[in-house]
């Protein structure tokens, strides 16, 4: 075993029930406590790092080669990582990819937020799966001085995810434009300078991918806050109305956007379209519920069915709550399920361009296969202007 592996342990993760795994940190120092969960993705750990919808979470990673591209600023989802920290198994190497302009240590560092590498993460993501997501307490210290007793009382300690309203958290502070599209070869992120689809996207911790999927196809999108209400969506008179992906338990965020969503469906006909925790918010102004899951699904290599056509997308998947099927009511149909667990991946009303899907069609990391959807709505608005 290599020298540097042979060094005490200077990071440390200890889980609710008193398992303690020892490892070496890098980028920030401290100390933080969230609920763990696994990432299955090969690809894009800036992209889920900066994700929104993991808010209150910390991510193992279970691809072993995390860092190894660096970081560039073309990258992030949103400003500054929302993830709390992230565990990985090999430390991260010095970058090797003509796009970075960073290492992800320093990047974290800078940004506030903690990793751990030389963890055995095969073992962490077993005992997520069989426990559930454990809440977890974990620390970065250069002199590996760590309270064990502490981090433990602090990990269990920790409320959870279940009743927390984490959209709050993470929206915009007040309504924007958005007009830059998809990132091609070789101008980069270019503008929309034609007209479009004047879009009204909530944002509940909206990923940049997502918007820019929006206006490559096809829309004008203005993004409003999450608390905005019906009266803010139509001042902007919108052909169509988007709802984002985002954090937290959706029946928390739900007392405010549900009766916003449900007026919108009461008093107009427009589009409207649902990703993430946007679906499940869907689904709650339908009438539905939602649970709390084991351990979620996060990952780019998800499979979902579609029930009408029977085609099967591999996705990108980020959440921890799922909408109830067996609570959907009259009137709404499940389009989509998931291949792992059959759980529910989409809806949608019969009678009106209204739906919604659970995974992330902008594939950002991940599979291509959905960007078709955000196509779909544009034609929905086409049809009904």
């Amino acid at each position: 075993m290599p020298a540097a592996h042979r060094t005490a342990p200077t990071a440390c993760l200890a889980l609710a029930d008193g398992s303690v795994f020892y490892g070496r940190g890098f980028g920030a120092t401290g100390q933080t406590v969230a609920e763990l969960c696994f990432n299955t993705a090969m690809t894009g750990y800036q992209e889920i790092m900066t994700d929104p919808s993991y808010a209150g979470q910390i991510v193992t990673f279970t691809f072993p080669h995390i860092g190894n591209t660096g970081v560039t600023p073309e990258d992030d989802e949103t400003s500054d990582p929302v993830a709390d920290g992230m565990i990985v198994k090999w430390d991260p190497t010095e970058p090797s990819n003509w796009r970075a302009t960073d290492a992800l240590g320093a990047w974290l560092a800078r940004r506030g937020r903690i990793g751990i590498g030389g963890i055995d993460t095969r073992r962490l993501t077993r005992a997520i799966r069989q426990q559930g997501a454990p809440h977890v307490a974990m620390a970065h210290d250069p002199d590996g001085n760590f309270d064990i007793e502490a981090l433990v009382a602090a990990a269990r300690g920790f409320p959870g995810l279940e009743g927390l309203d984490l959209a709050k958290n993470v929206t915009c502070s007040q309504s924007y434009r958005w007009d830059e599209m998809l990132w091609s070869w070789p101008e980069g992120h270019v503008r929309r300078s034609t007209p479009g689809h004047r879009v009204v996207a909530v944002d509940y911790g909206a990923k940049r991918n997502i918007l820019r999927s929006l206006a490559s196809a096809g829309c004008d999108v203005t993004v409003l806050p999450a608390s905005a209400t019906a009266e803010d969506v139509l001042a902007h008179d919108p052909q169509g109305l988007f709802l984002s992906n985002g954090p937290g338990d959706p029946a928390a965020t739900g007392e405010y956007a549900v009766p916003m969503i449900q007026q919108i469906l009461r008093d107009t006909r427009l589009p409207v379209f649902g990703v993430c925790l946007g679906h499940q918010l869907l689904a709650l102004s339908l009438g539905a519920r939602t649970v709390k899951m084991n351990h979620g699904h996060h990952g780019a290599n998800h499979p979902v069915k579609d029930v009408d056509t029977g085609k099967v997308e591999i996705t990108s998947m980020n959440h921890g709550f799922t909408v109830d099927s067996q609570s959907l009511p009259s009137g709404v149909r499940e389009t989509h399920v998931s291949l792992f667990d059959g759980s529910n991946c989409g809806i949608r009303l019969a009678d009106r361009p209204v739906w919604s899907v659970q995974y992330h069609p902008e594939a950002s990391p991940g599979p291509q296969d959905s960007y078709y959807l955000f196509e779909r709505f544009s034609k929905a608005m086409t049809d009904a202007a």
